[in-house]
């Protein structure tokens, strides 16, 4: 006789759960998560939560594990969270067309990449209209920030296999990640596999572009340990007047993470190391000096030990970091007599201890970090009572500047049926001009009234300590002031989600309002003495609106097996600093006023898949060509597609990027490369 199937939608301790009905036929559904939601800046909580549900006439208590998703400092989950959250997960990393994680943010709605170099070359990577250097990069919940200068905070070690997800806190989170945090966030997930396994992936396209990696993981017992390496590299899609290459790059990857996991405690360790040069083309020309043929090397080193408890009353969960930049840049390429090369070298250590409780009120979060910046340098910084020789060279670094950041914070989350209240302030102090100890308060609300909908607001504030580079920089066209003040942000931000087992949208408007905005400018009445100088803004305005939509058909059509996903994002912003005549700005005044990304996921075939993804950016701003002619930026609508095919333990897949041979310009001089194809191939043992 058939036996009767039982079918389970989650799993339990009880007597009549999974586990209790061995020897009965068990179907399990799955819970569909859709892509591109609101979910944490914080780690997966393990702690169950209790929920009721109803199956035809009986009442049962279930008990479902929630992720913990919020931007805040102790770990909440999905339901009670009160700031939002935007992550790009393994789903939307694998069906992306693209090849870095640079590419990937452009999908972000928020988030502004804009390229000076293809597949991440150079990238600058801004967050609701600010600039690259007002934004926190993390890997793994660890500031890796540059102090040097925010353009290459994107030079990663991990490849974009490796990573679990993205987030992208949108706002000053100066309580949650402290200085740095002016209008944002950007932490970078990665997690050793759970099982033993290796991966081998090669791809190749235009303008001879190669790129080889591969991931190796060795799980037993308790421990976890995952190494990885690539090579790419790519002639680059212009030339010079003289005809030489300069926009080639390539460069090299290594990346090893390791875990240990019991009842008691969370260990997790990585070293990565990432060593890239670049032909830097126009980058960083003027009208004054007109170099077509700059060049750019980075190694960067990451390194970092973090741990969580599980028993007891008191969660502890300490961390120590040491980050390395290293940075050569030429002027003109392969002529350091014609132009001497900048040689910068940062150190940067930190130490963090996190902590919360529980208790009647609800849950209390406190902590504090010690992190210290050394930059030693060959023109940046104050002239070094003692030099250091530069390995390599016949030079030696002869400035430097050293600085110390100290913060603690303490938080408080009052947790109700529908409601949720996260309170809390960050107390910052930098041994930088003797700046005194300065609160940087915030609170976030949350209201469920049910059925999927979701309102949340918040008020935040945060400061940015201006880069070194910001304050010395000081060659052919470029005078920087050694006394910028920090900047400062206040915002206020409101917003409603509603989530349908098909679709779910979201709604939200802001403002921020910023003093002592940092930005480089010229005055182009001067001239023939125009130069860029870095100067602190008075105030700058900022408002937005934002709009999301997802829709699900797998969930909406089930009969249908060709569509998959569609999802809408549209921005909005308006600064309404004006710009004085005659002055051109190269960053703060330069924003996205419109942004529309549209993707559409497709099952063509059991096997073959096809993603299409759509932008349309609209920028405020100007830039000069070598004839200071001043230039506004025009709209422009790329198309990026992907198709592949997968088989149990290979994908093969094919990529355009550009597909209908847009000419723009999204970041002064530099033109941007055409249509790029490729294709590739991945291997799974």
């Amino acid at each position: 006789m058939k036996r009767q199937v039982l079918v389970f939608r989650h799993f339990g301790n009880k007597g009549y759960s999974l586990f209790s009905c061995l020897g009965r036929e068990v179907v399990c559904s799955v819970l569909s998560v859709a892509t591109l939601t609101y979910a944490s800046a914080e780690s997966v909580s393990t702690n169950p939560v209790a929920t009721d549900s109803t199956s035809m006439t009986t009442a049962r208590e279930m008990r479902l594990e929630e992720v913990s998703i919020t931007g805040s400092r102790a770990p909440l989950t999905r339901s009670q969270a009160a700031r939002m959250v935007t992550v790009l997960d393994r789903a939307d990393i694998a069906q992306a067309p693209v090849q870095s994680i640079n590419d990937l943010l452009k999908y972000a709605v928020g988030v502004d990449v804009r390229q000076r170099g293809p597949i991440g070359a150079q990238t600058d990577i801004s967050v609701r209209g600010g600039t690259s250097e007002q934004i926190i990069i993390l890997l793994n919940g660890i500031n890796i920030c540059d102090p040097q200068t925010g353009h290459n905070a994107m030079d990663l070690p991990v490849d974009l296999s490796e990573i679990v997800r993205i987030e992208v806190l949108e706002g000053p989170a100066g309580r949650i990640y402290g200085t740095s945090s002016l209008v944002g966030a950007i932490n970078i997930v990665t997690h050793p596999i759970s099982k033993t396994s290796a991966d081998v992936n090669i791809e190749g396209g235009s303008f001879g572009y190669l790129k080889a990696s591969g991931r190796a993981n060795l799980a037993k017992g308790k421990w976890n340990n995952q190494m990885s390496a690539g090579y790419s590299r790519s002639d680059g899609y212009s030339r010079s007047k003289a005809g030489s290459l300069n926009t080639d790059f390539s460069g090299s990857k290594a990346f090893y993470q390791g875990e240990y996991d019991d009842d008691d405690v969370n260990i997790h360790w990585h070293i990565g190391i990432a060593d890239k040069g670049w032909g830097s083309s126009t980058f960083y020309a003027s009208p004054k000096w007109q170099a077509d043929n700059q060049y750019e090397h980075t190694t960067k080193i990451y390194t970092a030990i973090q741990a969580s408890t599980k028993r007891g009353r008191l969660h502890f969960a300490p961390s120590i970091y040491w980050n390395q930049n290293r940075d050569r840049y030429e002027g003109y390429r392969g002529q350091a007599a014609k132009m001497k090369y900048n040689y910068n070298r940062t150190d940067v250590y930190g130490v963090n201890l996190s902590s919360y409780f529980d208790w009647a009120a609800g849950r209390t979060a406190f902590g504090a970090e010690l992190r210290n910046e050394d930059l030693v340098s060959g023109n940046l910084g104050e002239p070094l009572s003692q030099i250091h020789h530069i390995k390599g060279t016949d030079r030696d670094y002869t400035h430097g500047i050293n600085r110390t950041n100290i913060s603690g914070y303490l938080e408080h989350n009052l947790l109700l049926h529908h409601f949720t209240l996260s309170a809390g302030l960050v107390a910052v102090k930098n041994t930088w001009s003797n700046m005194n100890m300065t609160v940087y308060p915030g609170i976030d609300i949350s209201y469920r009234p049910g059925n999927g909908w979701k309102l949340h607001a918040s008020y935040n504030t945060s400061l940015r300590m201006p880069s070194f580079t910001e304050m010395y920089y000081k060659v052919q066209g470029y005078s920087a002031d050694p006394h910028l003040k920090p900047e400062e942000m206040q915002a206020v931000e409101v917003g409603i989600n509603w989530n349908h087992k098909f679709l779910d949208a979201s709604v939200s408007g802001w403002h921020h309002h910023g003093k002592n905005m940092i930005d480089w400018i010229m005055d182009t009445s001067k001239g023939e003495q125009a130069v860029w100088e870095s100067v602190n803004h008075t105030t700058i305005n900022s408002v937005g609106l934002e709009v999301s939509a997802g829709l699900d058909f797998r969930q909406l059509l089930p009969s249908q097996h060709v569509l998959k996903s569609l999802r809408l994002n549209y921005s909005y912003i308006d600064q309404d600093k004006k710009q004085e005549e005659n002055i051109v700005s190269q960053y703060a005044l330069e924003y996205l006023r419109h942004k529309f990304i549209g993707n559409l996921n497709l099952q063509l075939t059991r096997k073959l898949e096809l993603g299409i993804s759509t932008r349309w950016q609209d920028r405020v701003g100007t830039y000069t060509d070598f004839d200071g002619t001043a230039n506004d930026y025009k709209p422009y609508f790329l198309t990026d597609a992907r198709v592949a095919w997968k088989e149990a333990h290979w994908t093969f897949y094919a990529e355009a990027n550009n597909l209908f041979d847009i000419s723009y310009h999204d970041y002064g001089l530099v033109e941007q490369p055409g249509r790029w194809l490729m294709a590739g191939v991945s291997l799974h043992f």
